[in-house]
């Protein structure tokens, strides 16, 4: 049950994320010229999504540095 909820979770982020990098490829569209679209797309889609994924995938990282230390029978480290 608590997995499917996790699954969940991750499936509406996913979600959110595709439909956020397609508001941001049309504004980038929009954009007068080449460079500015493409800024448009770096600074407003792929960064903020990086950002995201990186601070809300800490706890995953952590799970899987402590199932390695595991396999190799060592102490986690922090």
């Amino acid at each position: 049950m608590f997995e499917s909820i996790q699954i969940l979770k991750r499936l509406h982020m996913l979600i959110v994320a595709i439909a956020w990098l397609y508001v941001t490829v049309l504004m980038a569209f929009t954009e007068p010229t080449v460079v500015a679209g493409i800024m448009t797309f770096l600074l407003y889609g792929l960064l903020p999504l990086g950002i995201l994924f990186y601070l809300t995938g800490g706890k995953r990282r952590k799970r899987k540095r402590a199932a390695e230390a595991a396999r190799r029978h060592e102490p986690p480290t922090v």
